[in-house]
Order: C-alpha cells, then structure tokens, then sequence
C-alpha cells in the first residue's frame, strides 16, 4: 500500500514539475529560439562581434550566451553558438554574416494600368444572325480565360487589333486561325466569323479585354535598382478571377477620396483617384502572388512623409509576436503610420502569401476605416526598425485582422538579391 501511494506521490510531482517547466518563461523562450540567425554586415560591424550582434536580436533574459568558436571575421562565414541555462546547453544557434539588404518603405497610393499579354477572352457573345443566335468563338471551343495571343499568325495586343483582323478576314472570305494560351498550354483554334444583323459588321462572339486599371498601395523600392514591390497580391480579372499575364503596365500617383469602413462579412474599401497629372512613377513587368513589380522612374515622386530612409529587412525568423506598425494611406496622399500586432508568424522555407496573422489595434486606423480595407493590400508592416513584410488579406468574420506576407518573398520576386543561397548554406 506504502509502495503505490509512494508511486502516486511520485508521478503527482513529476506532472507538478513537467506543467512548471512548460509555464517557465526561460524555457518558452529556449522552445522559441531559432536554429539559425542572419546578421547584417552592418549590425555585424557595429556590435563589436557575432556574440554581441546575436545577443542584440535574442531575447536571452534568464539564458546565458556561450561561444563555441570565436572566428567569424567576413561575411559568408557562420559560427554555432550554445545557448546555455545553468550551465547546460540547451540549444545550438548557428550565426552567419550576411551582406546587407535595405529598402525604403512604401505606404503610398498609387494608380495601376496592366496591359495584358494578348486580349482575354472574359465571355461569350450570342450574335443575331438569320439563322439564329450564335456564337462562334464558344462553337469554336474557346473558353473564358483564354488568352487570345496571335490571328492568323499576327500578334494581337489590344482589342482594336482584334476587331481589324475579323474584319480583313471576313473582306476576304477566310477562317481565323487563332493562337491562344490557356493556362501554361498553348493551343490553335479556328473559325469562321458571322456578320452581325442587328449591328454593324462581323462578330466572333467573343467579349476581350485587354487592360485592367485600379489602385493600390507600394510596398518598398531599392534606392540604387529603382526595383519596387507592391499590392501584395495577384491582379485578376475581374470577370473570370484569372491572373493577368503581364505584357506591360505602369504606376502613377494615386490620392484616396474617401473610406467605405469594414466590418464583420464586408471588408470595406479605399476609395481613390489617380491623381490629375497622371505622372508615371514607373512600368510593370510582372504579376504575381505576391503583387506587382518593375522599376521606377529616375525622377519618380514617392515621397511618404514618414519614413524616406533605407531600412534593413527581417527574415522570417527575426519576427517577434508583438506590436509593429504598417505604414499606409488613409486621406489623400499622406502616408501615415499605425500600431498593429502581429499575433503568429509562421516558419516558411517556400513562398506563401499567408506567414503572418495580425491584427490593427491603433484607435485612430479603427475608428477611420474598421480595421483592414480593401486597397490597404501592400502596406509595409515594421517592427523593431525592420521591414518584415506586406498586408496581403482581410478576414472576412473579422476586418480587424487578416494575413501578411513575408516581405524577403516580395524581395525576390522584384529581383531583389537576399543572399538566399548564403542563408541555405547555413
């Protein structure tokens, strides 16, 4: 009986001791350490040292810092660090310099014009003819989505391009040959376009667009390059929802009228207009996932009234859960800065638009638009003088928070070096 009630006592401690380990403040930040950490060149130089360095990005209170080597002396090199508590090492940190990457912040308004590689195909068009109303561009197998790139082996750009060469085919008689790209599939179609009876002309009985314009908010842009990254997501078309295959585009200036404020199941909207001198800030030449891309104009205007210097970036293991601040419009032009939390970061070794969950707390951005609007998709989030990544999504249940994406994503799709490979090689 002494034997089993001993054993009961035992188990009742050891369980005591595991819940007081788990709720130990020095052991959740052990559990929350990294495996690896990158240091700028400049941080690197300005520390004094890698131990110095590290322990500047390492919240080690109630740890002790314990060097295993001590011969990082140039950018590229790495060095493992223990980490100890009570003198028993606990977690092995692996250092290693990086050259540095800044950019400064955006925040700004800005209009968007795409021109689409070829004319997409956004509906079916049901033409009166005297034998009833067809439509050869869907008998012809052509589906919405479908980029139309070439007629009759002729590039085709804008819809004004189209409807010239379904003219000069039906002047001479003949069938179009089509060339179009569906998905990542090239495929030929032909057909024959029918004359119009209600209207003027021949018809392929097909809806086309080949431009598609809106605003947004720039995220960042590198001084020396003029490369800059914005709106933190795709640009679909808005009947099939279909990215849009950049052929080229540009940005301009961009000042917001007025806010549609969100709130539980409607995100809620920024409202703008392109500014009237219509001032092109830079081209387009890429859109992704993870938003637009280009180059900016040598005499580019994007002053945000905030933050006009280079900041250093934050990979995804230097974010913390706790407060930054996004930088972002609200009125007109002016850029302001507003507190926000981040309330998860998640671990990415590929891209993905979703690595962070936050969350507006500043009074004044709530009580203005209700949270996350849409329009806001962009706006560089900073935390502890760091860009660490873009907004990219609003909740739907709850305006107030959404999802973020980590910006060395962004940085890479704009061409942006980030060392990617030194930091693998870790």
């Amino acid at each position: 009986m002494n034997y089993q009630l001993t054993r009961r006592m035992i188990g009742i401690l050891l369980l005591i001791l595991l819940i007081g380990i788990g709720v130990n403040e020095s052991v959740q930040k052990y559990i929350q350490l990294p495996d690896s950490l990158f240091i700028y060149e400049k941080e690197f130089s300005e520390a004094g040292g890698p131990v110095q360095a590290a322990l500047k990005q390492l919240d080690l209170e109630g740890l002790s810092l314990e060097v295993t080597e001590d011969d990082l002396t140039t950018a590229g090199e790495s060095i493992p660090l223990t980490i100890t508590a009570a003198s028993f090492p606990v977690k092995k940190v692996d250092v290693r310099v990086i050259p540095d990457i800044e950019v400064v912040p955006g925040g700004q308004s800005i209009g968007v014009k795409l021109n689409s590689e070829g004319v997409m195909v956004v509906g079916h068009h049901q033409i009166p003819t005297g034998k009833g109303k067809i439509s050869p561009g869907k008998e012809a197998g052509i589906e919405v989505g479908d980029v139309i790139k070439k007629i009759n082996d002729k590039t085709v750009q804008h819809m004004g391009e189209v409807a010239d060469a379904v003219q000069k085919a039906a002047d001479d008689k003949q069938e179009i040959f089509l060339t179009i790209k569906r998905g990542q599939e090239t495929i030929e179609k032909k057909m024959k376009v029918v004359k119009d009876e209600e209207g003027e002309g021949y018809r392929m009985g097909l809806y086309v667009r080949d431009s598609a314009a809106g605003v947004g908010t720039m995220t960042f842009y590198e001084p020396e390059s003029g490369k800059y990254g914005a709106l933190g997501h795709v640009i679909s078309d808005t009947d099939t929802k279909k990215p849009i295959v950049v052929h080229d585009g540009e940005i301009v200036r961009s000042s917001v009228t007025s806010i549609e404020k969100g709130a539980n199941g409607d995100p809620g909207e920024k409202l703008a207009r392109m500014t009237e001198d219509r001032k092109i800030l830079g081209n387009i030449n890429k859109n992704s996932s993870f938003g637009i891309f280009g180059v900016l104009n040598n005499d580019h205007q994007l002053k945000n009234n905030v933050m006009d210097e280079s900041l250093p970036v934050a990979f995804a293991e230097e974010i913390k859960e706790g407060p930054a601040e996004i930088l972002t419009v609200v009125e007109g032009e002016k850029v302001e800065k507003f507190g926000i939390e981040v309330v998860k970061s998640f671990p990415q070794s590929h891209p993905a638009t979703k690595g962070m969950v936050i969350k507006v707390t500043d009074p004044k951005l709530l009580e203005k638009t209700g949270g996350i609007v849409q329009g806001m998709s962009g706006s560089p989030i900073i935390q502890n003088g760091k860009i660490i990544g873009a907004v990219t999504h609003v909740f739907v249940n709850d305006a107030t928070s959404g999802y973020a994406c980590h910006i060395e994503w962004m940085l890479e799709e704009a061409g942006v070096e980030t060392h990617i490979e030194k930091r693998k090689a870790s």
